[in-house]
């Protein structure tokens, strides 16, 4: 008969399991910009919240607020959002979401990412209306079941953004171990303004995203968009040692 593992054996395996699946979750994890009509029950979504709120949090503040927006609202927020986008004027953010200026290399790499995602789409680089129409998907929530705005009160510090930011991703890994997809959409930042008045939220709230989770529509081309990660060497230097 085999002999039976040890405790620290089988606990260097379960570890090992967690650690696999952890990988294969954040290395698989995409934006999907494209969702089948399924509905996800509200206590799937208030468990993805209470998973996401498990990420770090300096002095265990816990910044950040998520506004589930259901219909008749959604409609008249992306309704007045992409009217926004569409006739001005342009609304001061409430917080630099890009540098400005961009570098150019980073400028390089939000271009192959544009061309990534159009290129999945059939549109050609030249073809503005038909970019415009689908830049205007963000303000729809992809069509997503699911549509979230999350803010953060303004009294917090800078500091503040990197604890939500934590608990953003755990929120889209949390959906993606269950099968789901999500995109967190940064496009609500630009219009701040309409987005507080048309859902009537404290003048405190900054606006920081917008958040679509559903099913993925696996047919979809959109979906199989990928961009590339830049090579370890470029972001990580070993100082000191021998």
């Amino acid at each position: 008969m085999p002999a039976r593992a040890l405790p620290a054996q089988a606990g260097a395996t379960a570890a090992h399991a967690v650690q696999t699946a952890h990988d294969a979750l954040a290395r698989t994890r995409h934006s999907v910009r494209a969702f089948l009509p399924t509905p996800v029950p509200l206590d799937c979504v208030q468990s993805l919240l209470q998973t996401a709120r498990q990420a770090p949090s300096g002095a265990n503040l816990q910044p950040g607020h998520f506004w589930l927006v259901q219909q008749p609202l959604r409609q008249q927020l992306s309704d007045a959002v992409v009217h926004a986008s569409r006739h001005g004027p342009e609304q001061a953010e409430d917080y630099d979401y890009f540098p400005r200026p961009m570098p150019m290399q980073l400028r390089k790499r939000q271009v192959a990412a544009a061309q990534a995602l159009y290129g999945q789409l059939g549109i050609a680089r030249g073809d503005a209306a038909a970019r415009q129409r689908h830049f205007e998907d963000n303000y729809r929530f992809f069509g997503a079941p699911v549509a979230l705005i999350v803010t953060i009160d303004a009294a917090m510090g800078a500091g503040c953004y990197m604890d939500l930011g934590m608990a953003l991703h755990a929120l889209l890994l949390a959906a993606h171990a269950r099968g789901l997809g999500a995109c967190a959409i940064g496009a609500f930042a630009s219009f701040p303004d309409t987005v507080r008045s048309v859902l009537a939220l404290p003048d405190a709230h900054k606006v920081v995203c917008g958040v679509a989770l559903g099913h993925a529509d696996p047919a979809h081309p959109v979906n199989a968009t990928r961009t590339a990660r830049e090579p370890l060497a470029s972001y990580f230097t070993v100082l000191g040692g021998g």
